[in-house]
């Protein structure tokens, strides 16, 4: 089963960000590259201000190896409200 990523709508993440106690499970999102438990608890950075970076930087894959051939970044961003 896949899970999503809060931060850039990847569904391919393969544990919850998160345990039903808030625990971190400090993977790192193959698109985004956000680590969950470091970027929003040792590095400060919400789901927000770290999209908007990775955005801004053009929303480069961390792992390109994992990009799907078919990949849309609007379509990505739509499974996390966001409209582009």
């Amino acid at each position: 089963m896949s899970h999503l990523c809060p931060v850039c709508g990847y569904d391919g993440l393969e544990a919850p960000p998160y345990d039903a106690k808030g625990n971190p499970s400090h993977e790192i999102c193959s698109c985004c590259g956000f680590e969950f438990g470091y970027d929003d608890q040792s590095q400060g950075d919400s789901f927000s201000d770290y999209r908007k970076k990775w955005l801004a930087e053009g929303a480069k894959w961390f792992d390109p190896a994992c990009k799907p051939e078919n990949w849309s970044l609007k379509e990505q961003l739509k499974r996390i409200g966001i409209q582009r």
